[in-house]
């Protein structure tokens, strides 16, 4: 059947401009049946990765939907939605689509906010793309990245201080539900001394999209920044969709010699959303439900952050993990924690007693830390949690008076300097402090 040019086209993978279905004869194949999120396809041939459309176009109800061709059986293909399936058919036509997408980029990214295909969400109007790139990104080899020399002021006292941050650096943020990490990352995004900002908000409420942006980011971060958004109600395709997006969006300024701060909230969204597109796919549960193939995605994405080659620029980037009831071995961040440069743990515990930002200093570590400080600032690092390890050692006894001063000297000195420390670790919401700032402040400690 010779299919023409027609307006569907302009509807494809919502790319800014429309992607138009070739002249030449094009062999569809005819939907089977839909298993869960799984869409079963006879009589095409489409190679795993590739798009494709289902056209419901004859009873009582017109639809279309792209979808991405995720594995065959035999002359079986499976594929699976970008959007709703609302109005699809047994026997809705299933279209190649003739490449495998390219994403519009360029500085007028710089303040909008868009989803996983590229889409505006703000109301702004279609976005002008400057460059058309691939959704993979370039392949830097590990020997010839920029090694980690450099620290990057990220505004926040005490990870300035005790775990510093350097430039190309890729950390965790650990995390339960309700404990600070959105604030945190609105601080890091207002006050990182970062050229560009990409900012990938990955299965999170609705709600909490609009109150990132509106209240903390703010319109002064978001000048600067590019936000992907992808809610907890789009298609699991999308959601992974946007996760590399905003990677990609990333790699475009790195390789523009732009240094990046890139924000992703949440990686375990991420995680999930491959789950859920695994599991259907009939992909066998491994480790506490998660196949395989998610713990073989989870560096793929992070590795893509990090320097670029020597004189080119970087991506420091902040994943945000969610710890399911504050356990630090649920399996996501467990392999996280494998795979990224450090992390930061948030401590309930903190964030109940008004603690902000909960940074649990001992549970916490920047592992290139020693490469991007001098000896002193180190030492000091050190020294600092060496004292509230063992204040927090002797937290009980010292509540219920249990403690007898002069009983030991460190932890005397320990509780001498308790007042000073805590106000190290608290930070107001609007308040910002460098990398200077920080190290004198962290000196003060013991001067006092």
């Amino acid at each position: 059947m010779r299919l023409e040019r027609t307006s569907f086209a302009r509807r494809l993978s919502g790319y800014a401009e429309a992607v138009h279905l070739p002249a030449q004869p094009v062999v569809e194949g005819r939907l089977l049946r839909m298993v869960g999120l799984t869409l079963e396809a006879e009589g095409l041939r489409a190679a795993v990765g590739s798009r494709c459309l289902v056209i419901n176009d004859g009873g009582y109800q017109s639809a279309q939907v792209e979808a991405e061709v995720m594995g065959f059986s035999g002359s079986k293909i499976f594929l699976m939605p970008v959007g709703s399936l609302a109005g699809i058919a047994p026997g809705a036509r299933v279209v190649p689509l003739p490449d495998t997408g390219r994403l519009p980029m360029g500085m007028s990214m710089l303040g909008r906010v868009l989803d996983g295909a590229g889409n505006a969400l703000d109301g702004k109007g279609r976005m002008r793309a400057e460059d058309w790139v691939p959704m993979d990104g370039p392949v830097i080899n590990p020997l010839k990245r920029d090694p980690i020399s450099q620290p990057l002021d990220v505004g926040i006292r005490s990870i300035n201080g005790l775990l510093t941050v350097g430039r190309g650096q890729r950390l965790g943020l650990f995390a339960g539900t309700g404990v600070g990490k959105s604030v945190l990352l609105g601080m890091m995004t207002r006050f990182t001394s970062a050229d560009i900002i990409v900012v990938g908000l990955i299965g999170e409420r609705g709600r909490e999209v609009k109150e990132f942006i509106d209240h903390i980011l703010g319109e002064e971060g978001l000048k600067r920044a590019v936000v992907v958004a992808s809610p907890a109600d789009d298609a699991p395709l999308m959601r992974l969709r946007a996760a590399q997006y905003c990677t990609r969006i990333a790699e475009y300024f790195r390789d523009k010699g732009k240094n990046v701060l890139l924000l992703m909230d949440s990686l375990t969204r991420y995680a999930q959303a491959q789950r859920e597109i695994a599991l259907a796919i009939g992909e066998p549960p491994a480790t506490k439900g998660y196949p395989p193939s998610v713990f073989a995605k989870l560096p793929k994405l992070v590795e893509r952050a990090g320097n670029a080659e020597a004189g080119g620029g970087s991506i420091t980037a902040f994943y945000t993990v969610l710890s399911e009831g504050d356990d630090q071995q649920d399996p996501i961040a467990d392999s996280a924690r494998g795979v990224l440069d450090g992390h930061f743990v948030l401590s309930r515990r903190l964030a109940e007693e008004g603690h902000y930002p909960a940074i649990d200093i001992e549970a916490s570590i920047s592992r290139v830390m020693p490469q991007v400080v001098g000896e002193e600032h180190l030492r000091q690092a050190q020294r600092f949690k060496q004292l509230w390890s063992r204040y927090q050692q002797s937290r009980d006894l010292i509540s219920v008076g249990a403690y007898v001063a002069g009983g030991d000297p460190e932890t005397d000195l320990a509780i001498a300097r308790l007042p000073a420390m805590q106000q190290f670790l608290r930070q107001g919401l609007r308040e910002s402090v460098d990398l200077a700032q920080s190290q004198a402040q962290l000196a003060t400690v013991f001067s006092q």
